[in-house]
């Protein structure tokens, strides 16, 4: 998988947090030059009541259980990096790898928005 830059993560948290989370889906997609997932607020059976989002692979879809999850970045990259994995022909990518690439988009997020918060601060002064 390519290497995103941090502000370019940070963006695409910033884009799912902003309610655009299929323009966040869209952008990823195209910096991996994969199908863009549907993602839609629904569930499927057995996972109702057990996950807040799945990703279906015969569907290209990420279900998500709630309009909450859906502008969840976490959540969303999550699954997102389920797609990913999918189209690369590694379908079987654990729950904690796809943990750690969604942590890596918030961390990101994170750093950009408190670098930001600094630079407004001693601006201030």
């Amino acid at each position: 998988m390519s290497d995103i830059d941090d502000l370019t993560k940070a963006k695409i948290v910033a884009l799912i947090l902003d309610k655009k989370t299929e323009q966040a889906l869209d952008w990823l997609s195209k910096l991996y030059k994969v199908d863009v997932p549907q993602i839609v607020v629904g569930t499927i059976k057995k996972k109702r009541r057990t996950v807040y989002a799945v990703y279906v692979v015969q569907e290209k879809k990420i279900y998500a259980s709630n309009s909450e999850i859906f502008y969840n970045p976490f959540v969303v990259l999550h699954e997102y990096y389920h797609h990913i994995r999918s189209k690369f022909g590694t379908h079987r990518g654990s729950e904690k790898h796809a943990n750690m690439y969604a942590q890596q988009f918030i961390d990101a997020y994170m750093h950009v928005v408190e670098k930001l918060n600094q630079s407004t601060s001693t601006k201030l002064k």
